[in-house]
């Protein structure tokens, strides 16, 4: 897998672009107005993984919560702004670290230049969104359907707008809710700019299918080596769109966060109830932020295979079942007490790798 060498910009301390790891966001649902309800989904962001969230700005009345958004909010946030460019320059008053546009519907060419403008005096970058479901009325008429190179033209229309103005400093998304289209159309501009490019499969439905959907676009992608930040949209709870933006991450070895599970799908040879104590194993370690691999095999036939590529692994057997430190068998359990003998295991695990790391480095010091 090759990265596709792209321009590094940076969206308040994250970078986003060139060699920097590809960034996890999603976006608030929550009425802006509502400060704190707003506060609250973005710090419940932040601790499932967020790098960046996008908060709508719609009014004037967003605008005035955004600043105060803005002032207690410890990632960095997106602006995301249709039509009115006064909203715009609100952002960028209240310290947005980007603002999303579409420069083309912003409306006259001074009103570009303002918020260009704004943006370039105060180092915010700016986000041009392209989406299938908003496409230029022209464009519709000449290609008779959203299709790759009616998403394309449409981006570098954008694009020029900001090339005019000398701005150089932007990320494009050009989604679609199609996955194919998606790919090709990605595919297709990443050949085009230099830009960093936002992946994203818009409106890609509910928690089960929006999942597959992302999964199958953004994996394509990120295989080509295409992708330097991205959002799962999903019509579920915003904090689910992390996680799938992470496991999607740690499946590619992209990135990784929290306990990577290897877990068999279960049939008639499992000795332990494997779907059970997967559901509470994943429930209770949600909180782990640290990179762990663990394997939960319920019979002997891969268990011992799977077990020995890991920090911590369990084969079911009879009458108890084998647990594996660190690649080698090290002690029986028996099924009723697995659960919460492997969570104490892994919590352990973490502790011991912490406190030797602190060490090593303590040392080095």
């Amino acid at each position: 897998m090759k990265r596709r060498v792209s321009r590094k910009i940076f969206v308040g301390n994250v970078p986003v672009g060139g060699d920097s790891p590809i960034s996890v966001q999603s976006m608030t649902n929550t009425k802006t107005p509502d400060v704190n309800a707003t506060l609250d989904q973005i710090r419940e962001l932040e601790e499932a993984g967020a790098d960046i969230v996008r908060v709508s700005v719609p009014d004037q009345e967003a605008a005035d919560a955004f600043y105060k958004i803005k002032k207690e909010s410890n990632v960095p946030l997106v602006a995301d702004i249709h039509f009115d460019y006064m909203m715009a320059l609100e952002a960028v008053k209240a310290k947005a670290d980007c603002i999303r546009i579409n420069p083309g519907n912003i409306g006259k060419e001074n009103k570009i230049k303002e918020v260009v403008s704004a943006c370039k005096d105060n180092g915010i970058p700016i986000r041009v969104g392209v989406n299938a479901g908003s496409l230029e009325k022209k464009l519709q008429i000449k290609y008779g359907e959203p299709n790759a190179d009616a998403l394309v033209e449409s981006a570098l229309s954008h694009i020029n707008i900001l090339q005019k103005l000398n701005f150089d400093e932007f990320k494009l998304s050009i989604k679609a809710s199609d996955v194919a289209l998606t790919i090709e159309s990605y595919r297709k501009i990443a050949e085009l700019i230099e830009q960093p490019l936002h992946l994203g499969i818009t409106e890609a439905g509910g928690f089960r299918s929006g999942t597959v959907k992302s999964s199958i676009g953004l994996g394509a992608l990120l295989l080509d080596g295409i992708g330097d930040t991205l959002r799962i949209s999903l019509a579920s709870d915003p904090v689910d769109e992390i996680k799938v933006g992470w496991d999607i991450l740690r499946s590619l070895k992209l990135r990784s966060r929290g306990i990577n599970f290897i877990a068999c799908p279960s049939c008639s040879r499992m000795n332990f109830d494997v779907i059970g104590t997967m559901n509470q194993l994943e429930q209770r370690l949600e909180d782990v932020k640290e990179d762990l691999d663990v394997a939960v095999i319920g019979c002997y036939v891969n268990g011992p295979g799977e077990s020995k590529h890991v920090s911590i692994g369990v084969t079911g057997a009879s009458p108890r079942n084998l647990i594996y430190i660190d690649g080698k068998p090290d002690h029986k359990i028996e099924s009723e007490d697995l659960v919460d003998h492997l969570e104490n295991l892994i919590r352990e695990k973490i502790s011991k790798d912490s406190s030797d790391e602190a060490s090593i480095i303590a040392k080095e010091v």
